[in-house]
């Protein structure tokens, strides 16, 4: 099958790629469409050392499930851990930081820039009819987002502040202002800065960022820049929330996170089913954030495009003729 395969910090389209086979437990899937983030870009810099397939973020159909039939035909998005069930953190219930755990296209498992996937079927979650594939695919990173709120109780009196508004960021500005709080983002963009206010959310640049003023600071912006900025914002007592993962090392004031008491929060992975309830009731809609979509053949083309500084959402189709929004 074609694939997008990295080895030593090089991404290639290779032909070759065998068609996996699903085990007992596991279901093979067609992916019918697959995203572009900012983790499959800092992974080709050399964020982790990953061999193989490329991709987590997908939408696709299942065609062969041992011992769950009726799944095939379905189409279907997965969560990208694939927990042991078994150590210690399994057992705690959270398997998400299960420490066997390989990771679709980061660690240790093929991933979704390819004709084909497997999983194992208890990671899989169907999609309703009425969410298109070009918004299911968006599944991931929108969980990824309502993590935050998993982990942070935010009110509606909280003044919250996220650093980066690119393809995550974007997301976790619709998620968080479902909570009545008092959002702003930092923009560098126009079309960032535009499809933000269009949804009523107030944008500032990084000269405007608060010192010390707000209650709860989200980091997505990618860079060891945005990190130091969320610093210099959030407040004595303030909670510092990190969702972003990137190539190379952070300096921090450790001396002035101590003093004024800031909570650091690390986030990572979210709950795919309550992302799938906010598409099918049209409380997010990730459609505007598509710049364009490619074939896979073109997938090299495509990682060029993605990491142009603004783009947002660049989308990989296994099949089918390059199609820019």
């Amino acid at each position: 099958m074609q694939a997008l395969w990295l080895e030593d910090k090089q991404l290639s389209l290779k032909n070759d790629i065998p068609i996996p086979k699903p085990l007992v437990g596991e279901a093979l899937i067609k992916v019918r469409l697959a995203g572009i983030c900012a983790t499959d870009l800092e992974l080709v810099k050399g964020y982790y050392p990953f061999c193989g397939v490329l991709g987590h973020e997908f939408v696709g159909e299942v065609v062969q499930a041992p011992e769950r039939s009726e799944l095939i035909g379905k189409r279907v998005v997965g969560e990208i851990n694939i927990a042991c069930g078994q150590c210690q953190e399994c057992i705690q219930g959270i398997p998400t930081h299960c420490e066997n755990r390989p990771v679709l296209g980061i660690v240790k498992w093929n991933g979704a820039f390819a004709e084909y996937l497997v999983l194992p079927v208890k990671n899989l979650y169907t999609v309703p009819e009425m969410i298109p594939d070009e918004v299911a695919v968006f599944t991931e990173p929108l969980a990824a987002a309502l993590e935050i709120q998993e982990q942070v109780k935010i009110n509606p009196t909280d003044r919250v502040l996220i650093i980066g508004a690119g393809r995550l960021g974007q997301l976790i500005a619709q998620t968080l202002r479902l909570t009545g709080c008092d959002l702003m983002v930092v923009t560098q963009h126009e079309k960032q800065r535009v499809f933000l206010e269009k949804m009523h959310i107030p944008t500032i640049s990084t000269e405007q960022v608060p010192v010390k003023r707000m209650d709860i600071v989200v980091d997505a912006s990618g860079n060891n820049k945005g990190f130091s900025l969320a610093c210099k914002a959030v407040r004595p007592r303030g909670k510092l929330v990190l969702k972003s993962t990137y190539m190379g090392e952070t300096q921090v004031d450790l001396s002035r996170l101590v003093v004024d008491e800031v909570t650091l929060v690390g986030s990572r992975c979210g709950p795919f089913g309550p992302a799938l309830r906010l598409f099918e009731k049209g409380l997010v809609d990730p459609l505007p954030l598509i710049d364009a979509s490619y074939p896979l053949v073109n997938g090299l083309a495509a990682f060029d495009h993605a990491a142009r500084p603004g783009v947002l959402k660049v989308l990989l189709r296994p099949s089918g003729e390059v199609d820019r929004i």
